[in-house]
């Protein structure tokens, strides 16, 4: 078993008990190889320098390796006050707080859509109201055209029945005025018959004679019964007329005045349901405008807290690559020391043999005259990193014969 120590090239030993490579901090590399002191005696000079040599850069490589154990501890600390103050910046932006704004801004977008919802019901209720006050309005109007349409029908019949009476009075006062006629003429008639009586007496043997002022009489009282009865069948007849007249105008004037007035409070109900409507809609509109500003308002606050969040993620995952990155390192240190640490050990029993006079018997077999074959191992790790961070590694390992 040997073992030797190299760096750039690799120097072979004598010293056997395996092999250890790392080449990627500060240029030193451990080399496996294969052979033995190659003498009989104890090391040469040229060995022991070399020895000499390999403690040199071993200790620099220990010192460098406390180096980067210091770094690594500082870095660790750095990491740790990086959190501490982190920690401390973040718990003041506490976002429940957010939450409680943006769950009330939901209720009022939630009661804000409901009350939408009632005012458009409540718009629609009035527009229905209005359709059917209109129907109403209208059906008014025709019943109201409809009694103006009657009430001219009964001037019309009332103007006849004017005419009509007029006419009766005219009869009346013509018969009166022949009855006059008539009466002043029996006068006449009996006066005239009266002074011939006064002046002439004769006598005769006739039959009597018609009874002219019995006649005339009974023609006057026929006459007058006729003109009486006539004038009395008139009036009745002009009376109830007029009477039934009266109570049609009566009862056309009555639901005129009721069609008048039902309008007017219909009239009056459209202004307030117009006026409603336009309440209606100026409140829909402001609250439109008010759900808009809302919306507005938390989209900007919801954005605002998705960049925050954004940020924070970002930091957080640099932070845990840089964390990933330094473990990886520093697992890598310890692997290193590890090793280091076994050589060393594996290098101190060397010098304890070497100080007691150790000398290897030369092995008698027919290899014995031949040159010891030493070998190395070499181990690469490629790291691509890219800001300060470790994309991906690969790790090769030959093994190269001297």
């Amino acid at each position: 078993m040997s073992s030797g120590y190299g760096g750039g090239a690799g120097v072979g030993g004598g010293y056997g008990s395996g092999g250890f490579g790392a080449g990627a901090i500060g240029g030193f590399g451990i080399v496996a190889g294969g052979g033995h002191f190659g003498g009989e005696g104890l090391l040469s000079a040229g060995e022991k320098q070399t020895m000499q040599n390999l403690n040199d850069r071993l200790a620099n490589y220990l010192e460098k390796v406390k180096q980067l154990e210091r770094a690594n501890a500082d870095l660790e600390e750095k990491i740790k006050d990086w959190y501490a103050k982190h920690r401390a910046a973040i718990v003041p932006q506490d976002y429940s707080k957010y939450y409680a704004i943006i769950e009330d801004l939901q209720k009022k977008i939630i009661a804000a859509s409901i009350e939408n919802a009632r005012v458009v019901l409540q718009i629609d209720n009035a527009r229905l109201a209005a359709d059917d006050f209109k129907l109403k309005y209208e059906n008014e109007l025709f019943m109201r055209q409809s009694v103006e349409a009657d009430t001219n029908g009964l001037r019309r019949v009332l103007d006849e029945l004017t005419l009509a009476r007029s006419d009766l009075e005219g009869q009346v006062e013509h018969l009166m005025e022949e009855l006059a006629s008539l009466k002043k003429n029996h006068e006449e008639e009996m006066k005239g018959l009266g002074g011939a009586q006064g002046e002439v007496s004769v006598e005769m043997n006739a039959a009597p004679g018609i009874n002219l002022l019995k006649l005339l009489s009974d023609m006057r009282n026929q006459y007058e019964e006729m003109a009486e009865k006539n004038r009395q069948d008139a009036e009745a007849k002009f009376l109830e007329a007029s009477n039934a007249i009266k109570q049609e105008i009566s009862a056309g004037v009555e639901q005129v005045q009721s069609s008048k007035s039902q309008i007017s409070d219909l009239k009056r109900t459209l202004q307030s349901l117009e006026i409603e409507l336009q309440a209606a809609l100026a409140m829909k509109s402001s609250l439109e405008t008010s759900l808009a500003e809302t919306e507005g308002n938390y989209c900007a606050q919801l954005a605002q807290l998705q960049v925050k969040i954004s940020h924070l993620e970002e930091e957080l995952g640099q932070i845990k690559g840089d964390m990933e990155n330094n473990m990886a390192e520093y697992e890598q240190l310890l692997d290193i020391k590890t090793r280091l640490e076994r050589e060393i050990e594996t290098y101190r029993r060397l010098l304890e043999g070497e100080s007691s006079g150790y000398v290897e018997p030369k092995p008698k077999s027919s290899s014995s005259s031949k040159d010891p074959i030493r070998s190395r191992v070499v181990r690469t790790i490629i790291q691509d990193v890219i800001d300060g961070r470790v994309v991906s590694q690969e790790e090769k390992q030959s093994e190269q014969k001297l």
